[in-house]
Parts: structure tokens; C-alpha cells; sequence
């Protein structure tokens, strides 16, 4: 059995990375849907099918950018935080960015 203060540094950790990934993901989450909705105007209302198709390519693209800075800043963290040589102590406080 965990102890509370392992289940506690758990839900924190789940916390922290469910919050990195909204903060990763809004502004590209915004410039999908935007792109989408781009695509379909020129698709369906200009006749431009060709811009409309190459449009509506860039939200796979967008997603998949905000995916790798997401785990990039992710990597980071857990390299902080298994420094050898660093104590508990101090790779928590400079995870939460009290260092």
C-alpha cells in the first residue's frame, strides 16, 4: 500500500500534467478549429478546393507541433526532477517553480 504522502505527490504530479498539457494545447487547439473553419470557407463557399484541401492539412500539423513542445517541456521536467545527486527536496520545489 502507498503511503498518503506518496498518493498525495501522485495526484499532484497527475494534476501538473494534465495542467501543462492545457497550457500547450489551447493556443494550438484555437488554430486547428480556426484552420478548419478556414478550410471549409474556402472549400465550400469560394469553390477553391485545392486551398480549401491544402488548408485543411495544417490542423494535423498544428496538433502535432503542440504535441512535441508539450512532451519537450514534459522531458524537462522529469529531467529535473532525476538530476543524480539532487534530494527529493529540492527537484520537487524547482519542479513547482519555488527555486
Amino acid at each position: 500500500m502507498a503511503s498518503k504522502q506518496q498518493m498525495t505527490e501522485q495526484e499532484m504530479s497527475g494534476q501538473q500534467a494534465e495542467e501543462v498539457t492545457r497550457q500547450a494545447m489551447g493556443p494550438a487547439l484555437l488554430a486547428a478549429v480556426a484552420s478548419v473553419g478556414l478550410s471549409w470557407y474556402y472549400f465550400f463557399l469560394r469553390g477553391d478546393r485545392q486551398r480549401g484541401i491544402f488548408v485543411g492539412l495544417w490542423p494535423p500539423t498544428i496538433l502535432a507541433f503542440a504535441s512535441y513542445f508539450n512532451q519537450r517541456k514534459m522531458r524537462q521536467q522529469l529531467e529535473t526532477v532525476t538530476q543524480p545527486g539532487a534530494t527529493i527536496k529540492n527537484a520537487f520545489d524547482s519542479m513547482m517553480g519555488n527555486k
